[in-house]
């Protein structure tokens, strides 16, 4: 048993027992996943970053504490960190239409002219996930009426963020997030220091597959990060650092309630139930137990990350298997025992 003792308190780590026969690896061989990092924080800190497996199955690279992951989804909750600093500024108004800004994002859609910073960040723009033969970029009900996730939104806010400050996306959160909080090794671009210890995709048999290195910004989905960078940036989300406080009480508050249990909701037609989770600016919420959540899925890179404001504690992990997020909630339940609703209502 391995303990790492914080004042009087021990606390228990990583299923209470990683011994020589590996716990940790167990669940990586029987989930299918070839490798993840880790950071738990309790009391406001950083008590541990780790990894186990490895980065790339063909060679048998480990993963290590620097190892780059794909944050996927989780760029969004650090993007709307920074949204929220330009808010405090006076830059930006949660109330102001995107359209004010950057007017031909949604075309003929006069609907969509109303669509606030506020709605984007709280997933009720009333736009799809992402435009398709199915989904064309288009209202499907009006703004701020119900959740339905949308990464559609974030990249117009994105141009928004970008308009007004006249910089790229990347260097506005190196600006806001990544310099003031020391987080050294992420970026919404591809770095060329990352090519030395990187994580490689891999499918459901494990097979690797070519990573992705984005030379544009997007919000929602380009962060590429570590364990240990997350971990600071959820140093700031428990503390509030950066923010006025009550716009970080604000971050942390239900703005709509989740309906419905899917994450792309246009239509009204799906059976309407109490799902227990409720969305902030940028955070996924269960309420009924005070923690705030988020996921990322980027088909073969899989992340989750889960707080309490009250208790002052944090878990992040990435994965870069397909498999990733079938490990999640035995990895989670232990780390954060508690009721997690996110789980049943994401259907992995």
């Amino acid at each position: 048993m391995r303990l790492l003792w914080v004042g009087a308190v021990s606390i228990c780590f990583w299923l209470c027992s990683i011994g020589p026969d590996g716990s940790l690896e167990l669940f990586l061989k029987e989930g299918g996943v070839p490798g993840l990092s880790f950071a738990i924080l309790r009391d406001g800190k950083i008590v541990k970053a780790s990894a186990q497996g490895v980065r790339d199955a063909s060679t048998g690279a480990p993963v290590d504490a620097s190892t780059i992951f794909e944050a996927a989804s989780l760029s969004k909750p650090v993007f709307a960190y920074a949204v929220l600093q330009l808010v405090d500024a006076g830059q930006l108004s949660l109330d102001d239409p995107l359209s004010r800004y950057v007017p031909d994002y949604v075309e003929d859609d006069p609907r969509a002219a109303s669509i606030t910073v506020r709605n984007v960040l709280s997933q009720s723009s009333g736009l799809p996930n992402w435009r398709g033969g199915a989904t064309p970029l288009k209202t499907y009900f009006p703004p701020g009426e119900r959740f339905s996730y949308s990464g559609e939104g974030f990249v117009w806010l994105q141009r928004v963020v970008e308009v007004i400050t006249g910089q790229p996306l990347d260097d506005v959160m190196s600006r806001l997030v990544f310099d003031p909080l020391d987080m050294r090794r992420s970026s919404y671009v591809w770095r060329a220091d990352f090519e030395a210890d990187y994580a490689v995709p891999h499918d459901a048999e494990l097979v690797p597959g070519n990573k992705q290195r984005p030379s544009k910004a997007r919000s929602a989905s380009t962060l590429h990060t570590t364990a240990a960078d997350y971990a600071r940036f959820l140093q700031a989300v428990l503390s509030g650092a950066r923010l006025k406080p009550e716009t970080a009480k604000l971050w942390l508050s239900p703005q709509i309630r989740v309906l419905q249990r899917c994450v792309q909701c246009l239509s009204d037609d799906e059976p309407a139930g109490d799902q227990h989770i409720a969305w902030g600016l940028g955070w996924g919420l269960e309420p009924d137990g005070g923690t705030f959540f988020h996921w990322g899925d980027n088909d073969r890179f899989k992340a989750f990350v889960t707080g309490s404001l009250r208790d002052r504690s944090a878990v992040v992990v990435f994965t870069n298997g397909f498999n990733g997020m079938a490990i999640m909630p035995d990895i989670l339940n232990q780390l954060m025992p508690g009721d997690h609703p996110a789980f049943q209502w994401l259907e992995y």
